[in-house]
Order: C-alpha cells, then structure tokens, then sequence
C-alpha cells in the first residue's frame, strides 16, 4: 500500500499538518478532528463494528491481551487510556484485571467522553473507571503517574504524535509499559489493493448510511493512510525515549500494535 511522507509537525510557527489528505494550519488541525469527532460520538463503537466486520473487538483484545494487567498487588494498578472516550478498552482493562486496575479516560472530546461516562455507569464501571477531558500533547497528569498508558485508534488524530509520545513517556512509571493500537500498512500481496477499494468506496457509503455523514468517514479513511509505517513509527517511540519497542501486526498488517518501556 503507497503511503504519503510522514510530515514533521512539531516545528514552530507556520507549521502545517496533514488533515486526511489535506495539509492545513497546524493550530486548525485539533479542532478540525474535534468537529469529526463530535459528530460520530453516538454511533462511533457501532460503526468501527460495520467498518470492521468485528474485527476491531479482537484486535482490542489482542491488546489488553498483550498489556496482560495484573490480578493482584499491594496497590491497585493505574492505567491512562488516552483518546478512549467511549471507555472501550479501559473497561476491557478493569476487567481482565478482575477489578485491580484503576482506569482513566483522557479524551479531548466531550461528546465521545459523555457516551464513555454513561456505558461506564450502566456497567457498574463508574468507581474503576474515571474520565477527564485533556489533550494528548499536553496531559493533566504529574510524572511518573501510571503502570501503563494505552491508545487505541487515537494517535493518528493527534496534531504533533511526537508530543504525544514524549506525553505518555512523562506520566508512566519507571518499568511502565506504552501500548499503542493503530491501523497500519498492509503487507500482505493482494490485501492491501481489496482493502485500499474497500476503504475509499465501502466506508464513507456505510458513515452517510448509518449516521448521515460520508465526510468524517472519508477523512478517518485518509487519516489511516497519512499514517507512518509500523517501522516509523517504531523509530518515532524509541526517539521519544522509549525502550525494549517491537509491534505485532494483526489481520496483515490492516491494524498494529505498538509496545515500549519506560525503563
């Protein structure tokens, strides 16, 4: 699958960023991603469900799967999931960890935050999980705060990644761990041609059907591809300061995972 230039986003002013297949001012970006957002909050688990056919259920498990919380300890286990505002993997987290991870949910988005605070309370989840609205380049955490720090589908929106990462380096732990899921380039013969067709044609059609709104789908479609490759991104996490890095791809590369230690 072709993929575009990685831009380097984290210069000063003038500086421009790349929205979908557009490059745009690098302070319209974030509320450019925020309108996207706002608009598919109610229908967004349902339609990465559509736009999937599952699949994003077993890759988020695949994650926690890796992330593998523990059941027990002298304290509980504080994990920030950045960008999760539907709360999706944190509860995956409270629960596979039978109840000893403490979960945050740090989402610069109200209307994703909102759905997140609603499932959370209907599952009984409210005094596991907590939610605070922030941005990923600019956390409202101390140092050294968190075990682990998860993302899911999320980073690709973020204005300057590398801030992000540096970001998520400051509040783990010394021995903490980063897990990043993402969608990836495809390196399977054949796949990356039916997925690219799929991609362009199928999901923007599906997003105009089921919530009315083709654009968003289009620009989370070409956001995907903007993405760095799973080896550039690699190197992205071990510039940020992070060690021990490797990732798995999943279904051929379609999605990715990403993990580092902060050692």
């Amino acid at each position: 699958m072709a993929r575009e230039p990685h831009q380097d986003t984290s210069g000063s002013d003038g500086a421009s960023a790349s929205f979908g297949f557009r490059t745009v001012p690098l302070g319209d970006k974030q509320e450019m991603v925020d309108t996207v957002f706002h608009r598919v909050a109610s229908r967004y688990d349902l339609m990465n469900d559509l736009m999937s056919a599952g699949m994003h259920r077993l890759w988020k498990d695949a994650m926690v799967s890796w992330l593998s919380p523990p059941h027990a300890g002298k304290r509980p286990w504080a994990v920030l999931d950045v960008a999760g505002g539907t709360g999706d993997i944190a509860t995956r987290i409270v629960e596979r960890s039978q109840g000893h991870a403490q979960a945050i949910v740090c989402d610069i988005n109200n209307s994703m935050l909102t759905v997140g605070r609603d499932r959370a309370a209907k599952a009984k989840l409210s005094n596991a999980i907590r939610f605070a609205q922030g941005n990923a380049e600019d956390l409202p955490f101390p140092d050294a705060r968190f075990d682990a720090y998860t993302i899911a589908f999320g980073i690709r929106n973020v204005p300057r990644i590398e801030r992000a990462l540096a970001e998520a380096h400051r509040v783990l732990k010394t021995g903490g761990r980063f897990l990043c899921l993402e969608f990836s380039a495809v390196d399977v013969p054949g796949l990356d041609r039916f997925y690219d067709a799929y991609s362009f044609n199928a999901i923007p059609a599906l997003g105009k059907m089921v919530t009315g709104d083709a654009d968003s789908y289009q620009y989370l479609v070409e956001s995907i591809r903007k993405f760095p490759t799973q080896e550039r991104f690699a190197q992205m996490i071990r510039t940020a300061g992070f060690s021990r890095v490797s990732y798995r791809n999943l279904s051929g590369g379609i999605a990715a995972i990403h993990s580092g230690w902060k050692l």
